[in-house]
């Protein structure tokens, strides 16, 4: 049935034979494995389409439930997620629906257990007792420890997952912390996931523990998963104030060991704790600039330079410090560059004393005149401005008291971690992207009003999956000048269709014909609205025109590639006039370097597009070999939609009053 409806070049024929009514009919099935194919299909369909094609009802509820209980574990899967769309009427239902479902928790398939956890944490949402929420938390911890036990793929996976789910439920997993620390061969990914999940669950309870584990990974002989255990040190740091100094101390046994990179990333994030604690921990800044010399990666060098900058006033010899840095200034990196301009000017405005003095203009000249970098050159000029107008307004600026950084560690949006959590065990829960982000033939369920479309369309368009469009026609199909002149045209406050697959589903009047033999026009050159080079050698010239009363589509087909071009196919997106293909696009085989004419007759009041006038008509060709080309016409000459019965005698026209 999937087959049938993916194939149907009119996706409404599959509903009108009744072929989805029949579908729904087997989710009343006495076979659980009937029950769960015929869900798979039907959710299958609904995601390519933007009508509802599967809803659960109260009735539909029952019986999925109970299929549950019997039928195979991929069934099991099928079933729970499409339950996860469910929204129960009540508290009460909810409770009743995760009740049934938390047995799943218990299966020995990761993927039901991930599903499972989908739906309970869904359902969760609705549920007002927090006794009921609690005690499903607990039984949630089990199952998701047990998914690390598996191979190191599944282990990534279930990790991703998990990462997910302590952003919106840390106390799920708050006391399972030792599970996530990191094996000696378990693979980098892991290990990587492991740290990033360890940060979000450390809390003063358990930072004594995390932090022994930390310490001792960034020993290790891997640098990237040393440099990230150095890190989590310091966002442990900034989100437990009173774990701060505790996490500083084992930053500076770190600093003791005189590993160049170890010491560098520790700088690193010691500037970013003097950021979340201002005037608390200065104390330590001797103790870095021991490592002074060392420093090679531009943003070590970056975050000392800051920090002898924001307190140079604490700092003794900070001005033999940054002069260390002005020597090799012309060839540091602009990161560095700017981080030492303003802390020059910092100093100066600290300590305005000869040395100072000769360091600022040292440093703006480099920077205004030795510098082909438009923002070090422009920072260095503001400076430069407000040090020779007015010192005070320059330490009013300059000086000025900073925002305290937050933790990070719950990096995602609210909004966007709930649609994430919507998608637990796909593809988008381990990308942590939104499933639009990177499917393209996947649609969403729209309410759209019934006068919107013609009767028999079933109100939205389908994409091909290999040249789809989101939003608006893909640039690898038509040229992007082409596409942002389409834009300067005023469109209608409703969303722009996408346009069309021809194979797919927005069939209006026959818009969609197979080729056959072409009709021969006549008249001026046409212009081109679809040039070879971005049609891979298919050149597309056209105009509306009016012959004999009735309009057409006067078309040119030139084929500039090496390769036989057939099947050519044409449909019209929604306009204000209502224009749809009235007859059969007549286009011969174009064998190379040959062309064909045809004339497309046009029918009115076919396909209205809603909201204010618009002369633009968008189109899409599509034949055997190429994918679908669109294109704009914004040639439209509104003389085509006069008749030729309007005419009358020159002495008639000069008596009409007006």
């Amino acid at each position: 049935m999937t087959e049938i409806f993916h194939c149907s070049p009119v996706h409404e024929l599959v509903d009108d034979r009744g072929f989805l009514e029949a579908l729904r009919d087997l989710i009343s099935d006495n076979n659980p494995m009937v029950v769960a194919n015929a869900v798979a299909a039907l959710a299958e369909i609904q995601e390519n389409s933007t009508r509802p094609i599967f809803e659960i009802t109260s009735q539909t509820l029952s019986k999925l439930l109970t299929a549950l209980n019997e039928c195979t574990e991929w069934g099991q899967v099928f079933i729970l997620d499409a339950l996860s769309k469910y929204k129960a009427a009540d508290a009460r239902e909810a409770e009743n629906i995760v009740e049934r479902v938390t047995p799943r928790l218990q299966h020995a398939n990761c993927a039901v257990v991930l599903s499972a956890v989908k739906m309970i944490l869904l359902q969760m949402e609705l549920i007002t007792s927090t006794d009921v929420v609690r005690n499903l938390c607990k039984k949630m911890a089990p199952p998701l420890v047990t998914l690390l036990s598996a191979e190191p793929e599944i282990q990534y996976v279930a990790l991703r997952n998990i990462n997910l789910i302590v952003q919106k439920r840390p106390t799920i997993l708050a006391h399972e912390i030792k599970v996530f620390f990191c094996k000696y061969n378990d693979p980098i990914y892991v290990k990587m996931e492991k740290l990033e999940i360890m940060i979000k669950l450390a809390s003063d309870r358990n930072i004594d523990q995390v932090l022994l584990e930390f310490k001792e990974y960034a020993t290790e002989v891997d640098v990237d998963f040393v440099r990230k255990a150095v890190r989590a040190i310091g966002r442990c740091a900034i989100k437990l104030e009173r774990a701060a100094e505790r996490c500083i101390s084992v930053l500076l046994e770190l600093i003791k060991i005189k590993v160049n990179y170890v010491v560098q990333e520790a700088i690193i994030v010691i500037k970013d704790i003097f950021r979340r604690y201002p005037n608390t921990y200065e104390s330590i800044i001797a103790t870095l600039c021991e490592s002074l010399d060392t420093l090679d990666e531009p943003e070590a060098k970056a975050s000392m330079i800051w920090i002898i900058g924001e307190y140079a006033e604490r700092i003794d010899n900070a001005d033999e410090l940054l002069e260390s840095f002005l020597e090799t200034f012309p060839e540091e990196p602009p990161q560095v560059q700017l981080q030492l301009l303003t802390a020059t000017v910092k100093l100066f405005l600290k300590k305005p004393t000869e040395g100072p003095q000769q360091m600022i203009q040292v440093v703006l000249n480099n920077a205004t005149v030795e510098t082909d970098n438009p923002d070090l050159r422009d920072r260095a000029y503001i400076y430069w401005r407000l040090l020779s107008t007015d010192p005070e307004s320059a330490k009013d600026v300059v000086l000025a008291e900073k925002p305290v950084i937050s933790d990070d560690s719950n990096q995602l949006d609210p909004s966007l971690l709930d649609e994430l959590l919507a998608n637990i065990a796909t593809l988008s829960s381990v990308y942590h992207k939104p499933p639009d982000a990177f499917v393209t033939h996947v649609k969403t369920i729209q309410k759209i009003e019934e006068e919107d479309f013609p009767e028999g369309s079933e109100g939205g368009y389908s994409e091909s999956p290999s040249h789809a469009a989101d939003a608006s026609p893909p640039p690898t199909t038509a040229s992007s000048a082409q596409y942002a002149a389409a834009q300067a045209v005023p469109a209608a406050p409703a969303p722009v269709p996408d346009l069309l697959d021809l194979m797919g589903m927005d069939n209006n009047n026959n818009a969609i014909v197979s080729a056959d033999q072409p009709a021969t026009p006549a008249g001026p050159p046409l212009p081109v609205l679809l040039p070879a080079s971005t049609g891979q050698g298919l050149q597309i010239s056209a105009q509306l025109v009016r012959r004999d009363g009735q309009i057409f589509y006067s078309m040119l087909f030139e084929n500039n590639s090496q390769i036989l071009l057939d099947g050519f196919m044409i449909q019209f997106n929604k306009n204000t006039f209502g224009l749809a293909a009235g007859g059969p696009l007549q286009v011969p085989p174009l064998q190379p370097r040959t062309s064909a004419s045809t004339l497309l007759p046009m029918v009115l009041f076919q396909n209205i597009s809603p909201g204010p006038p618009n002369t633009l008509l968008q189109v899409a060709v599509k034949n055997n070999q190429q994918p679908v080309w669109y294109f704009n016409d914004s040639n439209v000459s509104l003389l085509v939609f006069f008749t030729e019965e309007g005419r009358m005698e020159r002495s008639a026209f000069l008596e009409v009053k007006f």
